[in-house]
């Protein structure tokens, strides 16, 4: 079996020629238990050539919810002429022993794939859906570098899939791997960029970048905790300990002193603090709990 994304493989017989003589077992029968895709397409024909392997791309890429037949049209006239093929490529979906939908012709990649998850109906979630599902659950537990690949290679099927880009520059970002973070994100389109998931992943690098080079250590703050105990309405030390304590991985504790700066001097710096826990929550995302109890109480400090 051929292997895929998240460890799981493509079951045998879901791609296989089939001809006149076997027709009615590989299509009308198999359909009665599983959807079939038929192509019909000839060795001569350029559009075929075409057509063919993206379909079996989308075909596999539901592991086994819908399968696909391939009939040559020289070698199988008759079953051609029973559908009234007129022209090739030429494609028929067949659902309880009977044809439900089709098309003649090159189409879309999109199209092609919204034609095969109609037909797919309710079979179940893609293979991307059950990879990223999986690649979360490790990210969950902490086990980045395994959530990694299983991001990447849902990269290597869907190249503009916007899950799969956040969660793999968020792992190279918890992991410390910033310039490979930087290195994928230079390889997106511009347009991507802007999607929700990703900008909040870019969010999270940048405040990585910002702080990677900053202390590390409770006893690196040391010298930042002295200065303000020793003057609450330090803001310049209060700030530089907030952007430390994100650098280190302790969120709240670097929102807490933001929050103190506004209700300070919300103004304090051309609003440095409110401009940078906004990044906070952009980075986090908006249903993290942290983003929501921390929005609520800076909306309490600026409209009070």
């Amino acid at each position: 079996m051929e292997p895929i994304i998240g460890g799981q493989a493509v079951p045998d017989g879901v791609v296989k020629d089939s001809d006149a003589a076997n027709f009615i077992a590989d299509v009308i029968e198999a359909s009665r238990e599983t959807p079939v895709v038929v192509d019909f397409w000839a060795p001569w024909c350029e559009p075929c050539k075409q057509l063919g392997p993206q379909i079996e791309k989308a075909v596999t890429g539901r592991n086994g919810a819908v399968k696909l037949v391939k009939i040559n049209v020289d070698e199988n006239q008759e079953i051609a002429a029973q559908l009234q093929v007129q022209s090739i490529p030429a494609v028929f979906a067949f659902k309880d022993g009977k044809p439900v939908d089709g098309f003649v012709g090159a189409q879309p990649e999109s199209q092609i794939n919204a034609f095969i998850d109609r037909l797919a109906g309710e079979s179940g979630p893609s293979p991307i859906d059950l990879a990223l599902e999986e690649a979360e659950s490790l990210v969950s537990q902490n086990n980045h570098a395994q959530a990694q690949t299983i991001f990447e290679q849902v990269i290597a099927h869907e190249p503009g899939n916007a899950a799969a880009i956040a969660g793999a520059i968020r792992c190279h970002v918890s992991m410390g791997q910033l310039s490979d973070g930087r290195d994928l994100l230079s390889s997106l389109d511009p347009a991507i960029h802007q999607q929700a998931e990703v900008s909040g992943a870019i969010a999270a690098l940048q405040l990585a970048e910002e702080t990677s080079g900053l202390t590390n250590t409770d006893a690196d703050l040391e010298p930042l905790r002295i200065r303000l105990e020793a003057s609450p309405s330090d803001h310049e030390a209060r700030y530089d300990l907030a952007c430390a304590l994100w650098g280190m991985g302790e969120r709240a504790g670097s929102v807490d002193e933001l929050l103190e700066i506004i209700r300070q001097n919300r103004g304090w710096n051309e609003e440095a603090a409110r401009k940078q826990l906004l990044k906070y929550f952009e980075a986090m995302g908006p249903t993290d709990p942290l983003t929501v109890e921390a929005r609520g109480q800076l909306s309490s400090l600026l409209f009070s």
